[in-house]
């Protein structure tokens, strides 16, 4: 299951009102708004969407991909099958983007990051209380 898709755009401030209007009739709402990052979810559902200007430094352990094209995030039943997803992600060539582990500095995700052969930022996530 997908727990997130991350969309960097070039004007957070144009796309965000962009954003905000066509989803609002879908029953979608910004759920927050992170520095230059808004967050949205349905009205009653887990937040999917992160919408912003530049990739953050949370993603990773303070590595940046430069321009990736999509940030995607699974969702995982333990922090177990995290370190699986990484092992193997790197096991087949991809590049380390953030090793397993906790990301106190955005609500406590235990999560890993790769980047894909394309530059994509792949992620396996728990989201721990």
């Amino acid at each position: 299951m997908i727990h997130h898709l991350g969309i960097v755009v070039s004007d957070f401030v144009r796309s965000s009102a962009l954003y905000d209007a066509c989803l609002a009739p879908l029953g979608i709402r910004r759920t927050e708004t992170d520095l230059d990052w808004a967050i949205y979810a349905p009205e009653s559902g887990h937040p999917f969407l992160w919408l912003g200007s530049e990739v953050p430094t949370y993603w990773s352990s303070g590595k940046q991909a430069g321009n990736a094209p999509i940030h995607l995030a699974f969702c995982a039943p333990n922090r177990e099958a995290v370190d699986a997803f990484y092992r193997a992600a790197v096991e087949m060539g991809a590049e380390d983007h953030g090793p397993p582990g906790i990301r106190i500095s955005y609500a406590n995700f235990y999560s890993a990051y790769i980047l894909d052969y394309d530059g994509n930022n792949i992620e396996a996530t728990l989201r721990e209380a």
